[in-house]
Order: structure tokens, then C-alpha cells, then sequence
């Protein structure tokens, strides 16, 4: 069965958002959401955990794994271009078996995991901020005044949002603007004091069987992750985005790519340019670098400039991912109250306030521990269930219209699989355990929307090939 009021753009013209977003725009939303505050405060801590310069490898590693994963956004985010992302591919896959199970699962650990993982961009930046306003940042932590800072500058995000789509996409090509440009300067002052002895000086043994870089792969390619999570932004917008067929898999792949370029270049200037020993305990490498080079002024300019790519980042994660509640309410899978358009701007008015609001919370804790928990939880019910959702798609909806398929299909999907099971493995013991149970609690609390709306296990499944174009050829 297919329904044309929620497929393409009818299917956004029902859900009352616009397509405004065209392929600069998206693909800025996903690299500010990719760079923000991420790699500059997260680099001292990968070189600390692969032993040395070793860790330039990670991050391609972990770009490897990005951009199979990406492939796979690519064509489940073409075919179903709609509000929410990963909601709408895991409803679509699973109801066949589990109903409604999948999708409202992954609408309760979205509105957990995507405002932690937006708050670690608020502890980096009171990190940054600190290096310009003494007192805010203590130990690579941050103070109590430094928490309030967070606390506010997150208020400040949310009421940026509170603004039409048209008018987001301009204020994010600025930020991304501005990303750009203090990633680049950074990138340039590393490799105008480079020492390239210093950069490749591997560890001795690093990459023997039981070396330093095989010891720290998995804990580094949770950082690496972390760093590059946000190419799949656009999707979640896929309801806002202009020709999405087009637009999300170009904007998904030149992404990764490009941040995939920047991270590289910056950790080998920053191995480069600044002792390993320093390095390992620096909390504001960029702005050591800009001042070694250039001074103290240019390094405070410059880490204005970082300050603002966080909050552009933050921005664009909380903008992306407040339409995933959204949406889940406006199938019935959610709390009603999150299905509510704001009147005049036609944004999601709940989702937005509600993930401020764990965003600040988060902010108060460790960056490592939120970037673990955040993380496990992702693995757990996005990732590997997308890796499930494509396979399944393809065998249940071969007439699913698919403006894009996966590149060397299954290669991509099998190696995302690989790298999601490692990570998660890789994952602290508290993390895996909170992940697994947030997901029985999710469990559960599902149970009881279900036996109150009389849906699978209690009533039936209700199948809904929301985005097929005709019955023909899918499997029952």
C-alpha cells in the first residue's frame, strides 16, 4: 500500500514544512554539524589513546566506516525523503514483523542520544571560551561559572531556532562560513611552524601484533566516530530539502569527504607543530597552534572563530534532530504533543525546547563520558538497525522508487556492520550497560503505548508502504 500524502513532496506539504533546503545548504548543514567543536578538543585525547602520531590513522579509519554508513543513509534517505531520518527507514523496514516497535524505540533513545552528543559540543566550547575568558575552564573540564556559560550559550541555540527554515539555511551557510575558515587557518598556521620529523615519528612497535595502535583502535574509533557523526543531518531533514533524490546523497557524500580532508590535515599539523608530550594534555590545541605561529592575537581571533563553528554545530544537530519526535507524534508513535507545528514558523516547537533542554543537562558532566553513552546508545538502535533496515528494504519493497542505490552494494553495508560491532564492543562497560537499559526501558514503555492504542503484540500491525509507488513485487 502506498500513500501519496506522505511520500516526496506532497508528503511534506502534508507534514505543513517546506522545501527550502538546496544542495549548498544541506551540505553545510551536515559539515558544520560534522566540525564543530569536535576535532579541536578531541585530538589530544586520540593521540593519547593509539600511543602517538599513529592516531592520523584513525581518523581515516573512522572515515572509512563514515562513509559506509553514509552510503547507506544515501539510498534509505532518497527513497524516503520525509521528516525524521532513521524513524521513518526503521518504520518502514520493521513493521512488517515488530509493527511499530522499531520506529517508536528509536523516537525514545533519538530524543536521548542526539541532544548528548549535541552537548559535548557545549563542553568543548566553554573549553575554548576559557582560553579566552580565564575561569570558565579548569583541568580540560570546565567550572561551575563554566557550566552556567554552557547552560546559557544552549538557550541562546534554541532561540536561534526559533526561526523559519528559509531563514536557518542563510544563518547556517554563515556559520559554516565561518567553520571553514578558523578549520583552515588552524590547519595553515600548524603547517607553517611544521616539523615533519616530529609528525611522523611513529612509536616503535605501534603497529605490531598487540602495539599501541591496535591496543587504543577501538577507544580511538569511538572518538573518530564522534568527530565526523553529522553527515546525515540533511536526512532528518529530507521533508525541508529540495529535490532529496538529488540532495541528500550528494550532500551526505561531499561531507564525509571534505571533513574527512580537513580532520586529516589538521591532526597531522597539529602532531607537527606542537611537542607529544604537550599535545597529549593540551585542552585548547587550535589555539595553541594559532599562537605559537602567530601570536596571541591572531590565536584569540582565530578561537572566536572555533567558538562559533561549536555553536553552528550545536545549531544544526538540535535542528536536524528536533524533527524526529516530531514526526514519530504525527504517526501516532509519540506523545501528540510533539505533532504540534509552531504557528507562524512551522517548526517543531516541542522537539526543539525538549532537546535544549538535554542538551544543557548533558553539558554538566565529562566530555568522555557523554561522548560513550551517547554513542553506545546510537550504535545500538540506529546504526546496526540501519544496516538491518537497507537489507530488509531491498527484499520487501523492491518496487520502493530509489533516486539513488548504494554504490558496490553489500560491500558498504557489510563494512558499516563490521565497524558498528567493533565500536560498540570498544565502548565502556557503564556505557553498554546504560544503553541496553535505556533500550529495555524503552521496551517497556512501549508495551504500554501499545496494549493502550490496541497495536502488535495486542492488536494488528496496520502494513503501510508509505513511500512504494504500487503493491507490485513486495514480499508479505
Amino acid at each position: 500500500m502506498s500513500s501519496p500524502t506522505r511520500s516526496g513532496d506532497a508528503g511534506a506539504a502534508a507534514s505543513g514544512l517546506e522545501r527550502k533546503i538546496g544542495p549548498l545548504q544541506a551540505t553545510a548543514i551536515n559539515m558544520t554539524q560534522m566540525c564543530g567543536i569536535g576535532p579541536f578538543v578531541t585530538i589530544p585525547a586520540m593521540v593519547a589513546t593509539l600511543g602517538g602520531p599513529q592516531a592520523m590513522f584513525g581518523w581515516i579509519i573512522g572515515a572509512i566506516i563514515a562513509l559506509a554508513d553514509g552510503l547507506i543513509w544515501a539510498e534509505l534517505g532518497a527513497a524516503m525523503p520525509g521528516a525524521g531520518g532513521t524513524y521513518l527507514y526503521l518504520r518502514e523496514a520493521f513493521q512488517y514483523r515488530t509493527g511499530r516497535l522499531m520506529p517508536f524505540l528509536f523516537a525514545w533513545s533519538a530524543v536521548l542520544f542526539i541532544p548528548l552528543i549535541m552537548s559535548t559540543g557545549i563542553i568543548g566550547l566553554v573549553q575554548y571560551l576559557g582560553y579566552l575568558v580565564p575561569g570558565l575552564a579548569a583541568d580540560g573540564g570546565t567550572t561551575p561559572l563554566g557550566k552556567i556559560v554552557g547552560i546559557g550559550v544552549t538557550l541562546l541555540i534554541v532561540l536561534a531556532l526559533f526561526r523559519k527554515i528559509g531563514e536557518i539555511t542563510k544563518l547556517t551557510t554563515i556559520l559554516f562560513s565561518i567553520m571553514l575558515f578558523a578549520t583552515l587557518a588552524v590547519i595553515v598556521a600548524a603547517f607553517s611552524k611544521f616539523d615533519a620529523a616530529q609528525a611522523f615519528a611513529f612509536t616503535p612497535g605501534a603497529f605490531s601484533g598487540g602495539g599501541a595502535f591496535w591496543a587504543g583502535l577501538g577507544a580511538g574509533l569511538i572518538i573518530a566516530i564522534y568527530d565526523y557523526l553529522g553527515y546525515n543531518t540533511s536526512a532528518y531533514l529530507g521533508g525541508e530539502v529540495k529535490e532529496p533524490g538529488k540532495t541528500l546523497p550528494k550532500s551526505i557524500i561531499l561531507s564525509i569527504l571534505g571533513i574527512m580532508s580537513l580532520y586529516f590535515l589538521l591532526q597531522v599539523g597539529v602532531l607537527g607543530s606542537i611537542p607529544l608530550e604537550e599535545l597529549k594534555t593540551a585542552s585548547s590545541v587550535a589555539s595553541t597552534v594559532m599562537e605559537n605561529a602567530w601570536g596571541s592575537t591572531v590565536s584569540k581571533v582565530i578561537t572566536v572563530g572555533i567558538v562559533i563553528a561549536a555553536v553552528g554545530s550545536v545549531f544544526a544537530g538540535l535542528l536536524g534532530g528536533s524533527r524526529v519526535p516530531y514526526e514519530a507524534a504525527r504517526d501516532k508513535v509519540f506523545l501528540p504533543v510533539f505533532a504540534k507545528l509552531h504557528p507562524k514558523l512551522n517548526l517543531p516547537t516541542l522537539g526543539v525546547i525538549t532537546m535544549g533542554l538535554i542538551t544543557a543537562i548533558g553539558s554538566l558532566f565529562t566530555l568522555t563520558d557523554v561522548i560513550n553513552a551517547a554513542l553506545a546508545v546510537l550504535v545500538l538502535i540506529q546504526s546496526l538497525a540501519q544496516v538491518a533496515a537497507i537489507i530488509v528494504l531491498r527484499r520487501r519493497q523492491p518496487n520502493l522508487k530509489r533516486p539513488y542505490k548504494q554504490f558496490l552494494y553489500p560491500v558498504p553495508t557489510i563494512i558499516a556492520l563490521a565497524g558498528w560491532v567493533f565500536i560498540y564492543y570498544s565502548a565502556t562497560p557503564l556505557s553498554i550497560g546504560l544503553s541496553v537499559g535505556w533500550i529495555v526501558l524503552g521496551v517497556v514503555a512501549f508495551l504500554l503505548y501499545a496494549g493502550k492504542e490496541n497495536v502488535w503484540p495486542f492488536g494488528p500491525k496496520d502494513i503501510n508502504e508509505a513511500f512504494a509507488t504500487s503493491d507490485k513485487g513486495a514480499v508479505a
